[in-house]
């Protein structure tokens, strides 16, 4: 299936070519100028962190300036469209967390471009999503939740990073699959989030082992589960969210794309430029402190991986009924 799928990429992108004086360069004297990243959330988050980082070695690798450029606002898609708009010859990329991939063209009433027309070119990491909640709520397990939250019904609530975020959903797929109802506490960002969650004032949060991980170790906030398929070395003792609700798996990602019919080969080798870097034992021990893991396949692969995570988070929007303007 990924053969005949990169088969017919290529097939098609030869008939663009044809007629395209941009499509039809060359990657041999790829890249001759600035390589832009477009990160369409605030600097300091995950996704800029993890950009930064590829950025510094791309241009090290290459001998081009690699930006990066913030363009947050309307829950990515600000910076989406910028990317999307762009000229289709590689120097324009954007480094975005799932959603913008995944689920806001469902979110969304209306959006002014086609997130399934970017074209993916690499996953720069992977982070499991973990069950945090506040240091003094009565619950050590995924069971303790469930009953807590089946005891009192609208009482306990969640943080998010704001409506349609990753942990805004993956809430929304616990509650649907457990049959309970929490209350939702959107905020703008992961830090207004955890800083609430380790003052007491919101009950539990699932969000990357990254960015909570120093409020569990200080006692500040408790990880009671984590959304991997297996146990994690970091968390060895702490069982995942699958042990106790049949197939749950959450995970934050980040991906670079670019903006619609960029040729294949321009992608293929920024993709191949990656993938080397992200096996640097420099940049694999970064890895390591970040609690990130590197990301892995071609470009088909990447797009396959998208498209099946648009599936499952679309049906949980569609259940749940979210909408943005």
């Amino acid at each position: 299936m990924v053969s005949f799928i990169r088969a017919a990429a290529w097939g098609a992108l030869a008939c663009i070519a044809a007629v395209s004086p941009v499509l039809a360069q060359s990657a041999d004297d790829f890249p001759k100028k600035p390589i832009r990243i477009i990160v369409n959330v605030p600097a300091g988050g995950g996704v800029d962190t993890t950009a930064r980082l590829l950025a510094e070695q791309l241009q090290r690798r290459w001998g081009q300036p690699v930006t990066i450029e913030n363009r947050a606002g309307a829950g990515g898609n600000i910076g989406a469209q910028a990317v999307a708009t762009a000229d289709p010859d590689g120097y324009t990329l954007l480094a975005t967390a799932p959603a913008t991939l995944t689920v806001n063209s469902v979110l969304y009433k209306q959006l002014v471009y086609d997130p399934t027309k970017l074209v993916p070119v690499a996953i720069m990491a992977f982070s499991p999503n973990v069950f945090v909640v506040r240091h003094d709520l009565p619950v050590k397990t995924v069971a303790d939740l469930i009953a807590q939250a089946k005891a009192y019904p609208g009482k306990l609530s969640y943080a998010s990073q704001g409506n349609g975020s990753t942990a805004h959903l993956t809430a929304e797929l616990f509650q649907q699959r457990t049959g309970t109802r929490l209350v939702h506490v959107p905020f703008k960002g992961t830090s207004p989030a955890l800083t609430d969650i380790a003052g007491g004032h919101v009950d539990m949060m699932s969000v990357d082992l990254g960015s909570v991980i120093a409020l569990h170790k200080g006692g500040q906030a408790r990880i009671i589960a984590v959304g991997s398929p297996r146990r994690i070395a970091a968390l060895p003792d702490v069982p995942t969210v699958g042990e106790t609700v049949a197939d749950f798996q959450s995970a934050t990602w980040y991906a670079l794309v670019a903006p619609p019919n960029t040729p294949m080969v321009i992608v293929a080798k920024l993709n191949e430029a990656l993938m080397e870097i992200m096996r640097v034992p420099e940049i694999e021990a970064k890895y390591a402190t970040l609690y990130i893991d590197p990301g892995e396949g071609k470009p088909s692969d990447v797009a396959d991986f998208i498209r099946s995570e648009a599936r499952q988070w679309g049906e949980v929007v569609r259940i749940a009924n979210v909408k943005l303007d």
